[in-house]
């Protein structure tokens, strides 16, 4: 059977138990939805959540779904370790082009609403946090056709929702999606986008990967799948839309308009941007009988692990390029703006080769790279600290990049305020710490470390409690 976002939960409820909280008793998708994932985040827990009775919704709703390694971990098929570790999340991965099907064999035409019919307020589209602008599309995959190449290009945008028949579109920085937009505007024609709703994390992957030039993320999703994402005609455009998703809403961004788009909580966990954004108006929406809307908590974890393990893997394919030997990268869940690489050093140009390779991979959102040795885990954040506080000097290992990202964007930093508080973009800077030793011959102090030999010999069964009124032994 073909993956898509069923067979997955089945997957997660078959190996995961508990994992999946089913919510039956009645939701306001204001702030409901995300009041779950928010409770139970503050517990420090992270389960996925289907809703089956959101008010005023046509279809039931999951959340939260890839919100933790474990998870992620058993849609790539394979362990959290070896996700943590791989120096390479896509080798072994062969791309898989997408393969078109018959309507007849597309779930996500079983339902078709066109005309006065197609409506987003028939779907159960959440209002994430508490100044947001409205109901936004946080995890919906939007499908364009450059049209200089013909090529079908995949991006995942946040779409603010303005009425029942349109919403905004907000191509951030370098996205292609942005670039086939201002070429179907130099025309003055109409951009035609689908935006497909619920399916399977892998394919999530696909569509944020960095692929190099326009087009490619349905193959990359295809490779993350390990099989081909089956597509098929949209009803009213001249694009290929995932045949098994849950949903699809097919759109045509007007030329040449612009209305204001936010405010809305981006993965910092701030509001910063927003503006004049381009407008999509609804011509057609399909779905599957029972539809399943995926919803990605906007500033939680999900939303986090979504966008960061997909960069990860990007880092990892461009730093490798450019290092003898790469032993490791994280981008951590608490802060998407660092990026931890470990290399096997050989010589004192490789850190800065490393780091200047992840910087390009995500020049908009990346602020800070650290670069280790490769005795330092970049998932354990107390070594990646000891190893700045040990191996790292401000005055000869600290490298500035000034003027680096922005202008605008999502990072207050990427803005400049007046006494009056009104704000201009602006471009920021990003950094550099080499937290590595010198490059052999020279030999660096070594670290202090208990044999593992002597720690295995350790029996904790041997030991016993010291309670009141305990007496020193003997000694023997």
């Amino acid at each position: 059977m073909a993956k898509d976002l069923r067979s997955f939960l089945n997957e997660v409820v078959e190996h995961r138990p508990g994992d999946v909280k089913i919510v039956d008793s009645a939701v306001d998708p204001r702030f409901g939805i995300t009041a779950w994932g928010a409770a139970y985040e503050r517990r420090g827990e992270f389960p996925a959540f289907l809703f089956t009775n959101v008010e005023g919704g046509a279809t039931s709703v999951v959340t939260n779904l890839a919100a933790t390694w474990e998870r992620m971990a058993l849609a790539l098929g394979t362990s959290v370790h070896e996700l943590q570790t791989t120096t390479n999340m896509n080798e072994g991965r062969t791309a898989h082009p997408p393969v078109e099907v018959a309507r007849e064999q597309a779930p996500v035409k079983e339902v078709v609403w066109t005309g006065d019919e197609a409506r987003l307020d028939r779907l159960p589209i959440p209002t994430h946090n508490h100044a947001d602008g409205g109901p936004y599309l946080t995890a919906a995959v939007g499908i364009m056709r450059d049209p200089l190449t013909e090529e079908l290009n995949a991006g995942i945008y946040r779409h603010h929702v303005y009425d029942a028949r349109s919403m905004g579109v907000w191509f951030f920085g370098s996205h292609h999606g942005g670039t086939i937009h201002r070429r179907y505007e130099q025309k003055m024609e109409g951009t035609p986008i689908g935006l497909a709703i619920g399916h399977h994390p892998g394919f999530l992957m696909g569509a944020v990967s960095r692929v190099p030039g326009i087009g490619g993320e349905y193959n990359a999703a295809g490779a993350f799948l390990g099989e081909s994402v089956e597509v098929v005609r949209a009803e009213k455009l001249d694009i290929l839309v995932p045949a098994r998703a849950e949903i699809v809403i097919e759109g045509v961004i007007r030329p040449g308009e612009q209305r204001e788009e936010g405010p809305f909580a981006e993965w910092p966990g701030l509001y910063v941007a927003g503006g004049p954004k381009p407008i999509i108006d609804v011509v057609a929406i399909t779905m599957r009988r029972d539809a399943v809307f995926q919803d990605i908590q906007s500033a939680g974890q999900e939303h986090r692990l979504m966008g960061g393990l997909p960069r990860i893997a990007s880092v990892q394919a461009n730093v490798s390029k450019v290092v003898d030997e790469l032993v490791g990268v994280n981008i951590p869940l608490h802060t998407r703006m660092h990026c931890y690489v470990s290399i096997k050093k050989t010589n004192d140009g490789e850190p800065t080769r490393a780091a200047f390779a992840a910087l390009n991979t995500e020049p908009e959102n990346l602020r800070m790279i650290v670069v280790v040795d490769d005795d330092i885990d970049v998932h354990d954040e107390k070594a990646v600290s000891w190893a700045v506080g040990t191996r790292f000097d401000a005055e000869r290992d600290l490298q500035i990049i000034p003027r680096w990202n922005g202008p605008a964007g999502l990072l207050p930093t990427n803005w400049s305020y007046d006494d009056k508080g009104a704000r201009q973009p602006r471009m920021s800077s990003a950094c550099i710490i080499d937290a590595t030793k010198p490059a052999p011959p020279i030999q660096y102090p070594d670290r202090a470390y208990v044999p593992q030999a002597a720690i295995e010999e350790v029996r904790p069964e041997s030991t016993s409690d010291f309670t009141p009124g305990w007496e020193l032994p003997a000694v023997r």
